[in-house]
């Protein structure tokens, strides 16, 4: 008899512990909260990237109206690492997962202000390239993944739409160059562009609209 006790007070302890975590399994996930967001934003990111995400300092990107789910990728691989940045390494590591999705969350009801391209010997090679890449180089166009207008592919690809040019321009040469490690189908376009190809393509991306 009590032998049969404790099978079943271990078979009741087992079953507890699975429906635990049965019910961790299912619950979902915590909203981001915009308050929340605002505030973490305005005390860590605001100074360099501009009150609303709009930032003034053309090698500090603009954020405003990014799409949530790359912002957070960003965060994280600037925590861990994978993305290698030494101002953004030390900013991202006290930020926990929900205060990333909160910020990114509240950059997305921010709106991008618009650029625009200054250089009008190159903007023509630019649009060149963002809409038709260079096919005799197996150089993919911009607009595949970017769209037209540059407003990206949410989950998948960033907008680029009014980006600062010096930034486009810094992130491209670093994707060249294996400064920058954590996207590979870029590291493979930006591999074949030279200089003046890279600084055409982001001087049109800051004026797309």
């Amino acid at each position: 008899m009590k032998l049969f006790a404790s099978l079943l007070t271990a078979t009741l302890l087992v079953a507890s512990v699975f429906s635990v975590q049965a019910n961790e399994a299912v619950a979902p996930a915590a909203k981001p909260d915009l308050a929340k967001g605002e505030a973490s934003y305005g005390a860590v990111c605001a100074a360099c990237h501009g009150v609303d995400g709009n930032s003034a300092i053309s090698a500090n990107p603009k954020l405003a109206q990014q799409h949530p789910d790359y912002i957070v990728k960003q965060l994280q691989e600037f925590k861990s690492g994978k993305r290698a940045n030494a101002i953004m390494m030390g900013m991202s590591a006290a930020l926990s997962e929900q205060d990333m999705k909160n910020i990114a969350a509240w950059l997305a009801t921010k709106t991008a202000k618009k650029g625009f391209a200054k250089d009008k010997e190159l903007v023509t090679l630019g649009e060149r390239i963002y809409r038709g890449g260079i096919a005799d180089r197996q150089i993919a166009a911009c607009s595949g993944c970017h769209t037209p207008t540059g407003a990206g592919i949410p989950s998948q690809y960033p907008r680029l739409a009014g980006q600062h040019a010096d930034y486009a321009v810094a992130q491209l040469t670093a994707f060249r160059d294996g400064v920058r490690k954590n996207n590979t189908q870029m590291t493979q376009v930006a591999s074949k562009l030279n200089d003046r190809e890279i600084k055409a393509v982001s001087d049109y991306i800051a004026g797309l609209r």
